[in-house]
């Protein structure tokens, strides 16, 4: 696993469900946030695909776990590693801090997706795997 990326986010307010802890579905978008954020870096999500010739690099699977409520006011740290690299699919995890302190942990799976003779399919990653790792961000 290596780390790739990590994002600065102020808590706010509007994050927060009426007891003041953050609405869980808002860790989910920071998550996408991040992953998004570190595409950028290849062109952006758009960019990316169209060198690939793909749709999108979509989400097939997402999961957290929460370990301490996170506040209005609080500066959150999410950092993005790269776990696995499938034929089909790329395993990523997420790390959030406050202060020093692991707040949430996730994890996603993601494929790229091309159009296929039945619709949209899950094509082989390997193109985006080299554009990676010629990046300097080897798995």
């Amino acid at each position: 696993m290596i780390t790739v990326h990590s994002l600065d986010y102020p808590v706010s307010f509007g994050d927060c469900d009426p007891a003041g802890i953050v609405f869980y579905p808002h860790v989910y978008a920071w998550f996408d946030r991040t992953f998004h954020d570190w595409l950028r870096q290849f062109g952006g999500h758009g960019a990316l695909c169209e060198r690939l010739g793909a749709i999108g690099i979509g989400l097939l699977e997402a999961s957290a776990r929460f370990l301490r409520p996170m506040r209005d006011g609080d500066s959150l740290i999410l950092t993005l590693s790269l776990e696995e690299w499938g034929r089909k699919t790329l395993r990523l995890s997420y790390e959030g801090r406050v202060g020093g302190d692991i707040t949430v942990v996730g994890s996603e799976v993601r494929a790229l997706f091309k159009h296929g003779n039945t619709g949209m399919v899950a094509a082989e990653i390997e193109a985006l795997r080299s554009m990676v790792e010629a990046n300097g961000q080897e798995r």
